[in-house]
C-alpha cells in the first residue's frame, strides 16, 4: 500500500547543481565593503576574525592555514615571514607577514592564552584543528551575514588575495602564479575569476 502521507522526493532540478563533471567556481570577494563588513562582524570571535584576515592576506590553502601553531605565530611584526610546509607539493612556502595580519594576531594573543604547541584554529569539539569544510561553511556564513549572493566556501580567502592583488596592485600574473603554485597564466586567472574581465579590459583600453 502506498502511504501518501509521505513527502514525495523533489524532481525539480537545483539551477546552481553542476553538470556532471563540472563544478561550481567559489567565488572570491570583490567588495571592499563586504570585506570590511565581515571584520566587523567578526570583531567579538578573535579566532575566526585573525583566520579571516590571515586567509585574505596570504596565499595559503585552507588545510595549510588550519595547521598553523601558536608558536608559529605569537610574535610576528609587519615585514616577518611565516614559513609553512605545503600540504600539495610537500615543500614550504615564505609568505611576508603585513600590518592588518599582525593587528589581528596580537588581538587573537591579548584574549586566548594558548600554548605553543596549540593549533591557533582549534576546533571546540575535538581539539584538534578545524576541518576544511567546517570553514567552508564558516566563509558561507560570514559571507551572507554581509549580504552576498554567489558561491563562496575556503577558496575564497585566498583567491581574495589574488584577485586585489591583481586589480587594485597590478600585481603581475607570473607573481601570482609562483605565489599560487600555477603551471600557467591562463589557469591563474580563471582561478581569480578575472580572466573575462581583462580580456574585456583589453578591447576597452585602446580606440583607434
Amino acid at each position: 500500500m502506498i502511504n501518501d502521507n509521505q513527502p514525495k522526493r523533489s524532481t525539480c532540478k537545483n539551477p546552481n547543481h553542476p553538470k556532471k563533471g563540472s563544478s561550481i567556481k567559489v567565488e572570491p570577494i570583490r567588495e571592499r565593503s563586504a570585506i570590511n563588513g565581515i571584520k566587523s562582524n567578526l570583531s567579538g570571535s578573535p579566532r575566526n576574525l585573525l583566520l579571516f584576515t590571515l586567509g585574505i592576506n596570504t596565499a595559503f590553502r585552507a588545510n595549510e592555514l588550519l595547521f598553523i601553531k601558536a608558536g608559529q605565530v605569537r610574535y610576528l611584526k609587519p615585514g616577518d615571514d611565516l614559513e609553512i610546509k605545503l600540504s600539495k607539493t610537500k615543500t614550504y612556502r615564505r609568505v611576508t607577514i603585513n600590518q592588518a595580519v599582525t593587528d589581528a594576531l596580537g588581538n587573537f594573543f591579548r584574549k586566548e592564552r594558548p600554548d605553543d604547541g596549540e593549533w591557533i584554529f582549534k576546533s571546540k569539539q575535538t581539539g584538534g584543528p578545524l576541518k576544511v569544510s567546517t570553514l567552508s561553511n564558516m566563509v558561507k556564513s560570514w559571507c551572507r551575514g554581509v549580504g552576498l549572493a554567489g558561491n563562496y566556501a575556503s577558496h575564497t580567502l585566498r583567491k581574495t588575495w589574488g584577485y586585489w592583488q591583481r586589480t587594485e596592485c597590478d600585481t603581475p600574473i607570473p607573481l601570482l602564479m609562483a605565489a599560487y603554485g600555477h603551471s600557467n597564466q591562463r589557469q591563474t586567472l580563471s582561478y581569480l575569476c578575472i580572466q573575462d574581465k581583462e580580456i574585456a579590459g583589453i578591447y576597452m583600453s585602446l580606440v583607434l
